[in-house]
């Protein structure tokens, strides 16, 4: 599986990049948004909307990302991919979000937004809300956030779970939280998708292609469904059950993989 020339990462290719599509288009109303206002500020030359600052936000929290990626990529992939390790940072995966959930600060209450409308009505965009919320956050605050992605170069480690906790630790709602786990993951897996498709398109890709097809579709249909469905989970509840699933089953695999 960690081979360097190995048919199983032009498979990975073909997975992430039907799973960023699939975050793109479950949050493309976010995502027009968001280009919209990283062209307008380069454009005039400014930062004054939540469109214009939340897109300067991700452009920034992506960086340390992306960074440490084509840095550590391969030695993580090479050194850490193995059954032993993978089990182990399961159970830490899982251990943190417990963790973290029970030291987490307490936000106040979000109260729906009034965006738009005629004067005295309120229309519910809460997802706008969010957006704009999120937008009001502290440069370094949101950084740290896309920072913590760099944790789930270990296997084992889930990418938006590391973002999510790292949202909680700075006072974000969950709903808040897992929304920037997903909008700060998008360009991530994308780019680390486009940037080995030469992989799928190449012999490594020979022989497996209608299964990548397949894979890829079905990929990114889960991440759609359970992106869908996780945005209205986390309205009201936490990451506990994600963190006890994690434990009892990186528990179960190191127990299988050490017996063996």
């Amino acid at each position: 599986m960690s081979a360097p020339r190995s048919p199983y990462l032009a498979f990975v290719v073909g997975l992430h990049v039907a799973t960023a599509l699939a975050l793109i288009v479950a949050f493309r109303a976010d995502w027009v948004r968001i280009v919209r206002g990283l062209v307008t500020s380069v454009a005039r030359r400014e930062v004054r909307d939540p469109d214009q600052r939340l897109a300067w936000l991700l452009v920034l929290a992506t960086v340390p990302v992306g960074l440490a990626g084509l840095a550590l990529d391969r030695v993580f992939r090479t050194y850490l991919a193995l059954p032993v390790p993978t089990a182990l940072f399961l159970v830490l995966n899982g251990a943190v979000l417990l963790v973290v959930e029970h030291l987490r600060r307490r936000p106040a209450p979000v109260a729906p937004t009034a965006v738009g409308g005629e004067p005295g009505t309120v229309l519910l965009a809460t997802e706008v809300a969010s957006d704009h919320r999120i937008a009001r956050l502290r440069v370094r605050d949101v950084v740290t956030v896309g920072a913590a992605q760099i944790a789930a170069l270990a296997p084992g480690i889930s990418r938006s779970g590391s973002a999510m906790t790292a949202g909680l630790l700075k006072g974000l709602p969950h709903v808040d939280a897992a929304r920037l786990s997903f909008l700060l993951a998008t360009p991530v897996i994308l780019a680390a998708g486009v940037l080995k498709l030469g992989d799928l398109a190449g012999p490594l890709g020979d022989g497996i292609r209608p299964q990548i097809l397949v894979g890829s579709l079905l990929s990114g249909l889960g991440a759609y469904l359970s992106v869908r469905f996780l945005s209205r989970y986390f309205e009201t509840r936490s990451l506990r059950p994600f963190g006890i699933y994690c434990v009892v089953a990186g528990l179960a695999c190191l127990l299988w993989f050490t017996l063996r």
